[in-house]
């Protein structure tokens, strides 16, 4: 496994069409809206809400698109009302569902953080899955290795790995094997289709920004 922390057998298991893009993915790598009794759109990440699912890629531009050219309501068949910042409120929907995932791991013992633990766990194979924090040190990121055969997880901030383990910050982490530790990539992978694309989309538009600045000068 590469440090794109895609999971492996994503791909078994029931499929859904995207109303955005019209691909058909597996539903892990997708989120389910369900309408409320009043319109309105609502993200059902856990996928338990009553009602008929609407499917959309856990992809900032494929929620942009359905938000902003009406999908939802052609999906729905109906007029709904669709949240503001639709792609920025699941962002922060699933980043805290990833730490809070990563807390029970921890709890239960299936997690540890620190360079010198995780260090450990990665020599003695216990570790699954590599955690490091996006605004850690590059350098100090690089002296550990994502385990073989396993996940790499590289999008949370030193702030929220930090919370998951009842500390001011965490750089460095690792989940070993356990019942939890496929939830936590799969949800990983949601979060980076919103947080990656728009950290990207970021570093653009201040590349693009600082271009003009150049030339004006």
């Amino acid at each position: 496994m590469s440090r794109g922390g895609q999971e492996k057998d994503r791909a078994d298991g029931p499929e859904r069409r995207c109303i955005a893009t019209g691909d058909v993915e597996p539903k892990g790598g997708l989120i389910r809206f369900v309408v409320g009794p009043e319109g309105q759109v609502v993200p059902d990440l856990a996928g338990k809400l009553p009602g008929r699912g609407i499917w959309v890629s856990a992809d900032r531009k494929a929620l942009e698109k359905a938000a902003g050219k009406g999908l939802f309501a052609r999906a729905a068949k109906a007029p709904v009302t669709v949240p503001e910042g639709l792609p920025d409120l699941l962002e922060g929907m699933l980043a805290r569902r990833v730490v809070e995932l990563i807390s029970l791991a921890r709890k239960g013992g299936g997690a540890v953080s620190g360079y010198e633990k995780v260090k450990d766990w990665l020599s003695k194979e216990e570790a699954r899955v590599l955690i490091q924090a996006e605004d850690g040190s590059a350098r100090g990121k690089t002296k550990l290795s994502t385990p073989y055969g396993g996940n790499y997880i590289g999008w949370l901030t030193a702030d929220e790995l930090g919370l998951a383990f009842g500390r001011e910050k965490v750089i460095h982490a690792a989940l070993g094997a356990g019942g939890l530790t496929k939830r936590v990539v799969e949800e990983a992978q949601r979060l980076k289709g919103l947080r990656v694309a728009s950290a990207d989309a970021k570093a653009a538009a201040g590349a693009a920004a600082g271009g003009k600045g150049r030339r004006k000068g």
